[in-house]
């Protein structure tokens, strides 16, 4: 049974709040916000935007409790039905929780992740099966007429503190992105014409193993 938090969370403004309702005070909150600042952001072609949405989103509906910080690894994984990052290498882990690996993210400069894949995910496993399902959920997320920056993730209430701040993050560099690259106000449908159709496809490094090839 698919779980609820493999579903990519489409999105809305960001409202405006006093404090933050995870306990973090006004000054915490403005000190995270300044540090998930994106940088570096430049135009993409549209797979390669589709390519960071995806990978990230994926990333974003793990839970984790810590702040990722730029460049450093971490560890995604397939355990017990939902995904969960990590700072724990699969070799330090079970041969049991190994078998959950999906593979090594990193977050970038403009707050978007990549993720370099488990050699696992070449077979039929649950962990390939899980990133299958996530796909169709993406490509269907995209089955829309409203525009590619209507559905970024800029405010998700129901998302913990640091996926929300993340996601946020994330929204605020694709939307720059797709700005600079001349690609604002169009519609998912015609984003959506870049993947593929097969329920098959299974992640690679940056999300390009999803995508289709002219």
């Amino acid at each position: 049974m698919d779980k609820s938090n493999e579903q990519p969370k489409p999105l809305v403004s960001v409202p405006t709040t006093d404090g933050n309702p995870d306990g973090k005070g006004a000054h915490g909150f403005l000190d995270d916000w300044r540090i998930t600042q994106p940088s570096g952001v430049v135009a993409k072609p549209q797979r390669q935007v589709l390519a960071a949405l995806f990978t990230s989103m994926l990333v974003l509906s793990s839970s984790f409790k810590y702040r990722p910080i730029r460049g450093r690894s971490n560890y995604l994984y397939w355990i017990d039905g939902q995904w969960s990052l990590s700072l724990i290498a699969p070799h330090e882990w079970s041969p049991r929780r190994r078998r959950g690996f999906a593979g090594t993210c990193t977050l970038q400069s403009d707050m978007t992740w990549t993720i370099v894949p488990s050699v696992r995910l070449v077979d039929d496993s649950p962990v390939s099966a899980a990133i299958r399902r996530f796909f169709t959920a993406f490509a269907e997320l995209l089955n829309t007429d409203l525009t590619f920056e209507e559905i970024l993730p800029f405010y998700v209430g129901k998302l913990p503190y640091y996926q929300r701040l993340y996601a946020s993050a994330l929204s605020r560099s694709l939307s720059a992105a797709v700005t600079l690259g001349s690609q604002a106000s169009i519609s998912c449908q015609q984003w959506r014409k870049q993947l593929l159709n097969s329920e098959n496809a299974l992640l690679v490094s940056c999300g390009q193993g999803l995508l289709s090839r002219e």
